[in-house]
Formats: structure tokens, C-alpha cells, sequence
């Protein structure tokens, strides 16, 4: 009898082991369910979506208060704990974030790991000047202002380059950056961009070339980029100016002499007898050879035409008419001159029609 109790007892003890196991076991899954759900439930963002801002220092409780606190998670205990376990939360990216709606937890996390932030983005214009680099920087409402204020010596040596020279030195292309990125970083990216460019042509460039340095190539290439309205002309520009400079002839160009000219120069698109004979380092009309440094910011594509000039015989070239019509191209002076006496012509008749 004794043994019979005992046994029932030891069931029943087995059987209450079972079922309490059991009740563990349903509020686990319930528990897990649970938090599937809410990881896999979308957040409350507004239909056009939104931006979230990551900055620095910010954690995965401060990102979950921020968007309990604007009605955009309802518990984020589950989101905390996912983000914990699976070791995403020590992952944040600095940036903005853009969130569209129907955007669950767990996806929001992947983003928020990713570094896939909102880009924006800054061109340099090819053919501009480092003054004007300079000015559009400082324009720029998205890029973090480091520079202003500094000489362009001062911002060579900001940029780690102390000593190296900057006009001509920047490519021009469009970069893309996030938010906070400092205007210093962008112009590192452009100097090793255009040092990549110049180098390959450099190594690539034709013989017998009248350049003696990489600089002398990007100084005659941003000569080039100045002269060129009509991309499809710049190698047969180079082949010009290569060939003059080969005969000992001056490069005689007028966007040497407005550089040249700085803050004297008028702006109205004019040059002036009295400015060709102004003397300066970069007048090609009273000076031998290229001038001391680049004069703009050469693209790729005039820096390859200078080290790939067009081969030919001329020697002049003058403008038709409008931009778009480019540049008829002479051998000789007494050619070169009619050119001109047509181009004159042409300017008359516009002027005359305009009254």
C-alpha cells in the first residue's frame, strides 16, 4: 500500500513537472510570437516617410526613445533586446536616413547598420578657377564649413598638402558625401582624384611632347579646358598650341591674360588692347612658353587631349560666330587673318541687328 502511494506520488509529481514545463514552454512561444510580431510590424511613419538623423555618440536605447517619443515605435524593449542579441546595436552609422513607410524594426535596423545614409552632393565645373571652387563651397548648405576665411595657402596646409600647389589641381566631377562631411574632405577626395588622372596621362602621354612635368601637362590641359566651348575640338586646340610651342611661337591666349589680370580684370567678357600688353607672369602675348601654373580646372578630357594632341598644321584658330559653331582653324597667319576679318564681320552684323 505503502508503495502504491508512493508511486502515485512520484506521478503526480511527473505529471505536475510535465505541466509546468508545458506552461514554460506555451509562454515561451507566446513570448516569441510576440516579439516576432512586433519586430515584423510596421512602424507608424507618416506616408511621406522621414528622416532620421543618427549622430554622434547616439544609441540604440537613445534611437528607440526618439522614435517611442514621436509616436513612431510602441515598444521598443523588443527592438533593444533584437538589437542586442544579435550585436547590431554597438553597429549605428553616423548619417540621416531616409524611412519609408511600411518599414518594419528589424529592417530599420539593417538600415541604420548599413552606412546607407542620405547622400548629398557638390560639383566642381570644369574650368573653374580655385577662387571660384573656394565660393561654391561656402554655398554649399550641406557640407560642414572648415576652410572659410584661409588663403589658399592656409587651406593646402589644412589638407595636409602644405606647399603644393592648388590652382589646377582639383577635378572637376560631382562627389557625393552625407551629412556633416567638412568641405576639407571633399577638396582631399578632388586633389588625390586629379592626382590619379594626371598621373595615368602623364605615363600615357604622347612623345615628344613640348611639356616637361606632369604640372606643365595640367597647365597646358587647363589652357585647353578655357579655349574648348566644343568638347569634340579640345584635341585639335592642344594640337595647336603643342605645335606653337614646339616653333618657339607664343601661345598668345586671352584666358591666360584674364588670369593673369585678377580683380583688374572688367568681367564683360571683353579684353582690351591696353590688357594683352599688361604684362604679368601669365601673359602669353608678352611671355615665352606656358605660364607658371594652371589657369583653371582642367576636366579629364582636355587633360587627355593635351597629352594626345590632334596632329595638323595649324597654328591660329578664331571663333565663327556663336559658341556653338567652335572655331575655324588656320595654318598660316594670312589665313588666320581672314578668319578674324570674318569673325569681325560676323560681330558687326549681330551688333547692327540687336539695335
Amino acid at each position: 500500500m505503502r508503495f502504491l502511494r508512493f508511486l502515485l506520488r512520484c506521478l503526480f509529481s511527473k505529471i505536475t513537472a510535465i505541466l509546468c514545463l508545458g506552461v514554460v514552454l506555451c509562454g515561451l512561444i507566446v513570448s516569441v510570437q510576440t516579439i516576432e510580431t512586433n519586430l515584423r510590424t510596421p512602424l507608424n511613419l507618416p506616408e511621406t516617410g522621414m528622416v532620421l538623423d543618427i549622430r554622434s555618440g547616439m544609441t540604440i536605447e537613445n534611437v528607440v526613445a526618439e522614435l517611442e517619443r514621436d509616436n513612431i515605435l510602441k515598444n521598443g524593449n523588443y527592438l533593444k533586446w533584437y538589437a542586442r542579441l544579435t550585436g547590431e546595436a554597438s553597429k549605428l552609422k553616423v548619417g540621416e536616413y531616409a524611412l519609408e513607410p511600411m518599414l518594419t524594426p528589424v529592417e530599420l535596423l539593417s538600415i541604420l547598420t548599413s552606412g546607407r545614409g542620405i547622400q548629398y552632393s557638390f560639383t566642381i565645373i570644369e574650368g573653374w578657377n580655385f577662387t571660384q571652387v573656394r565660393e561654391a563651397l561656402e554655398k554649399s548648405p550641406y557640407l560642414k564649413q572648415t576652410l572659410k576665411g584661409l588663403t589658399p595657402d592656409e587651406v593646402m596646409v589644412a589638407l595636409g598638402l602644405e606647399g603644393k600647389p592648388y590652382e589646377g589641381y582639383f577635378l572637376p566631377d560631382t562627389y557625393f558625401f552625407p551629412k556633416n562631411y567638412s568641405d576639407a574632405d571633399l577638396l582631399k577626395r578632388s586633389y588625390e582624384a586629379m592626382d590619379k588622372v594626371l598621373s595615368q596621362a602623364w605615363e600615357k602621354r604622347d612623345e615628344n611632347l613640348p611639356v616637361k612635368t606632369p604640372h606643365e601637362l595640367l597647365t597646358l590641359a587647363s589652357i585647353v579646358e578655357k579655349e574648348s566651348a566644343i568638347p569634340e575640338e579640345r584635341p585639335e586646340i592642344a594640337g595647336v598650341f603643342v605645335r606653337r610651342l614646339q616653333k618657339g611661337m607664343r601661345l598668345q591666349t586671352d584666358p591666360t591674360v584674364i588670369y593673369g589680370l585678377g580683380e583688374r580684370y572688367a568681367g564683360n567678357g571683353k579684353i582690351y588692347r591696353s590688357d594683352l600688353q599688361r604684362d604679368t607672369p601669365y601673359n602669353t602675348y608678352t611671355r615665352d612658353g606656358l605660364p607658371p601654373t594652371p589657369i583653371a580646372m582642367p576636366s579629364r578630357e582636355a587633360i587627355w587631349a593635351a597629352s594626345h594632341p590632334k596632329p595638323g598644321k595649324s597654328l591660329y584658330f578664331v571663333a565663327k560666330g556663336y559658341v556653338s559653331e567652335g572655331h575655324q582653324f588656320s595654318n598660316t597667319l594670312e589665313e588666320h587673318n581672314r578668319a578674324v576679318r570674318a569673325y569681325r564681320q560676323w560681330e558687326a552684323t549681330q551688333k547692327k541687328s540687336s539695335q
